[in-house]
Order: structure tokens, then sequence, then C-alpha cells
């Protein structure tokens, strides 16, 4: 959209409960908060990137490839707060006064496809007010894994409901063939909120479900605000523990 900043902050937390300094990791010889940097910064809809975090060692190391970093406190208890302090950083570093977006990217993706930002940058018009992405679900393993998120849409595009669970509930099938009959959506995690509904969110407290289902979006939906969803081609694998870094030692090859 013309006159609106898409500002992309990577908030990065240095202490991970299963894999502490998790942003400084090596991966094929650089900090995988590097990838993310690398990769974010060829977004051709960003205007500006910053990793957000909580520590000197990762501020040290993001400016010594040549990264912009930003220091903020240690007790926020979500990346969106994380990155509400940032913008606000940004917002006053740079004097910045034009309408913005901004691009929560996940720190631990260290091969997130550039076109997946800009795909997800396209539907913000200035009225969407938080946008976030989700694929096909193609399997009953994914289905019903709770460690997959998965929305229910309106015929608008706008999440109604997110779970751990599936949903909606077939009554008179197999679960095992649910995916069969149904278009199930799962949660691909980028999020963009438009600058003011990121002041708002932030200072929402947990909410009754937030708390039921441990999905920060859903004290979001809770309070009013509207999510829109777009379809995406691309996920990216993420790092969740030190196991993980042989799986995305060698990047993807779309």
């Amino acid at each position: 959209m013309a006159d609106t900043l898409f500002i992309g902050i990577i908030p990065a937390r240095y202490g991970s409960t299963r894999f502490p300094g998790k942003p400084l990791a090596l991966i094929n010889g650089k900090p995988m908060i590097q990838h993310v940097w690398e990769q974010s910064t060829q977004a051709k809809s960003l205007t500006h990137v910053a990793v957000a975090t909580d520590d000197q060692r990762i501020v040290d190391a993001v400016q010594a490839f040549g990264g912009k970093a930003l220091l903020t406190r240690t007790d926020h208890a979500t990346g969106t707060d994380r990155c509400w302090e940032a913008y606000q950083q940004l917002q006053a570093e740079l004097s910045l006064t034009t309408p913005a977006y901004v691009v929560n990217i996940q720190g631990d993706e260290p091969f997130i496809d550039p076109n997946q930002i800009d795909e997800l940058t396209t539907i913000l018009d200035g009225v969407v007010e938080i946008a976030t992405q989700c694929t096909d679900v193609d399997s009953a393993e994914v289905l019903h894994n709770p460690d997959e998120v998965k929305i229910a849409l309106t015929t608008q595009g706008e999440a109604l409901y997110f779970s751990r669970q599936p949903i909606p509930f077939l009554r008179g099938v197999d679960p095992a063939d649910w995916h069969t009959h149904y278009p199930y959506f799962r949660h691909v995690g980028l999020y963009a909120y438009r600058a003011d509904i990121l002041e708002q969110i932030s200072h929402l407290p947990p909410s009754p479900l937030e708390k039921a289902e441990s999905l920060e979006q859903l004290r979001w939906l809770e309070a009013g605000f509207r999510i829109n969803v777009t379809s995406t081609k691309y996920i990216a694998q993420s790092v969740d523990s030190p196991s993980d870094i042989e799986k995305v030692e060698q990047p993807p090859t779309n």
C-alpha cells in the first residue's frame, strides 16, 4: 500500500527453556539469527528490518554481521509485546510518522522464504487490523497433533477461532478421515499488525481462552479484534531444540 511502511521485526529471546542461546546457534557456520535476518531483508515489501532482543550477546552478534538490533526489556511475556517496544524504539530513532504495519518474523525459522513475507503484506490495506497465514491440512497426523494449530474461518477470510483441536468436529465420520471430508486449515505463524492495533493488543491482559489453549491470538479475538487470514504455500522449518539443527542444515530447494 502506498505511503505505508512495512517494518519487519524479529523477536529473539536468549533464554529459551528448551534451547538457551538459540538465536546464536550455528547453522552452516552462521548464527541462526543471521539466517533469519538475511532472508527477511530479501523481502521486497519491507522498508526496515530489525532484531528485537533481550540480550546484549545477540545485539553484538547482529551488529557484527551488519544487522540492526534493538535491546528490549527482559520481562516481555510474548514476542508481540517485544515487537511493540522495538517499534517504538525505531519510531523514535528514525522519526517515523508514516502509517505502518509491523511484521512479526519468527526468529527460529532460519530459512523463511522472503516471498512468504511479501505474500502477507499484499493484504495490508490500512483497514486490516491483524493478518496471518494458513495452509491446508493434508493428513490426519497433522489434524490431530495438538502442536499444530488449526483455524476456523469466515467466508470473508477472517479467523473465527484457533484451536489445538480439530475444528470443526465432524459428527458421524471416523476422525482418521476427517481431513478428507472437510477443508481444514493449519495456522502458519507469521503475523502483521497495524501499528495502532499492535499498541492496543500489547496492553491486553491474558484472556480465559488464551489460557485454556495457550494461544496468544485468542486474546485478540476474545477482545474483539479482527484477524485476516491468507493462504500460503510456504512453510518454514522452525528450530525448537538442538536436535532440529541437523534438519535445517541444508536450506530447502524451493
